[in-house]
């Protein structure tokens, strides 16, 4: 037994999909160029990243996944996460912003009944929505108390992406009396909503993190989405998909850091001096050890990157399968998107370390910004650690175990 294999795609779905695919990851590297143009000055500045939306805003990357009979762009999951990729490497924090948005945005197709989710979705094309939040588990959850004429939605919520610019919050909260995990949407301009900034993070200091307290905010049974409980009586294998999909956007946005910094490291390399060797061009074929060391992290990007494609096929495989699929293909998803994210999360920590080494004393220059790449990386892979699913394919690959139903907390 291999560790997984990835479901069938069919060909025509990509085919179909191919032109607007296209049209968007050009939109994506336009936008991706205009950030990239002022990313070092806008991430040390650490203001509400309130422009940047405006950014990815006009250029319609936000109504990305809503369906054009909905008003939206139409697009797919694998356009999706190209876009996700593209804008990371350009600036990292913005790229988390906008992957939390899809992931939140588009949750209500799995949680929801279609109609809501529909309306949902043409709310969101017609009021230009930012989301934030994030369905995650935390440790001491919101509760929703049951109320007359609905619940009120109670507690904190800490180091949630996106808050600080989102026009709508969606949020795990559980019933007070049940314990049961819900999926709950909530107007962030709402009475009894309070977000306080988190200025203080060292890293992806643009994805508007900030904590957000609930007091007493009134929601409806409409504002509940659906079920979150990991019970397989309550969960469909196709809802589960929610977990692989997010997960998976997390994998391109540490794809996109790693690119990023890999390719403004050869560009400095390019036109600068060997660290080792002053006398030296960097990049030069004479300086073995700059040479060996862009090598040793060229193959760690593009394996991750490998394994990124299978998993992708994997996930694009399951949500095709909608409603017929099983638990055990849910698995084979499940896991073959962790051994993405593991493959990811080291190439993005190495990368953005390591480059710093290849440019040497200089890289501590502010002016250049390197240390962003690295700030950002590691904060991501601090909140998101791939511990935990290492463990969950090693017992799938030992004792055919499934893997948990378990959301990300950053997407």
């Amino acid at each position: 037994m291999g560790v997984a294999t990835a479901p069938s795609v069919p060909v025509t779905e990509f085919d179909r999909n191919e032109p607007s695919r296209t049209h968007w990851q050009r939109v994506a590297r336009e936008s991706a160029d205009d950030l990239a143009t002022d990313a070092v000055a806008r991430e040390q500045a650490g203001r509400a990243p309130f422009d940047e939306v405006s950014r990815l805003r006009e250029a319609g990357l936000l109504t990305l996944l809503v369906p054009r009979e909905l008003g939206g762009g139409g697009a797919d999951w694998p356009t999706a996460y190209a876009v996700v990729r593209e804008i990371a490497a350009a600036d990292g924090a913005v790229g988390q912003l906008l992957a939390c948005h899809y992931f939140l945005s588009w949750s209500a197709r799995l949680f929801a009944e279609p109609a809501r989710a529909a309306e949902i979705e043409r709310r969101t094309v017609a009021e230009r929505w930012c989301w934030g939040g994030g369905l995650g588990r935390q440790e001491l959850p919101l509760t929703l108390t049951r109320k007359a004429g609905g619940y009120v939605l109670e507690g904190r919520q800490s180091y949630a992406t996106g808050v600080l610019v989102a026009d709508r919050l969606a949020v795990r909260a559980e019933r007070a009396d049940t314990g049961q995990p819900f999926a709950v949407v909530v107007d962030a301009t709402r009475l009894g909503v309070r977000i306080d900034d988190e200025a203080d993070t060292f890293g992806q200091r643009l994805a508007a993190g900030g904590t957000v307290e609930f007091d007493a905010v009134p929601v409806t049974a409409r504002d509940i989405l659906g079920s979150l409980s990991a019970d397989e009586d309550v969960l469909s294998p196709r809802a589960a998909l929610s977990s692989p999909v997010g997960r998976l956007l997390s994998v391109q946005l540490l794809l996109g850091m790693t690119e990023g910094v890999l390719a403004e490291a050869r560009d400095y390399s390019r036109a600068g001096h060997s660290t080792w060797h002053p006398d030296w061009p960097l990049g030069s074929p004479q300086d073995p050890q700059v040479l060996t060391t862009y090598g040793e992290l060229t193959v760690l990007a593009r394996s991750a990157a490998a394994l990124a494609d299978q998993a992708l096929k994997a996930v694009c495989g399951g949500l095709a399968r909608g409603d017929e699929l099983t638990y055990d293909e849910y698995a084979e998803v499940s896991v073959l998107v962790a051994v993405a994210e593991a493959a990811a999360s080291r190439a993005a920590q190495e990368s953005t370390a390591r480059a710093l080494d290849i440019i040497g004393a200089r890289s501590v220059s502010s002016r250049l910004g390197f240390d962003r790449f690295w700030r950002n990386a590691r904060a991501h892979t601090l909140y998101e650690p791939v511990s935990h699913r290492l463990r969950d394919v090693g017992d799938y690959f030992l004792n055919d175990a499934h893997p948990p139903f378990v959301l990300p907390l950053r997407p």
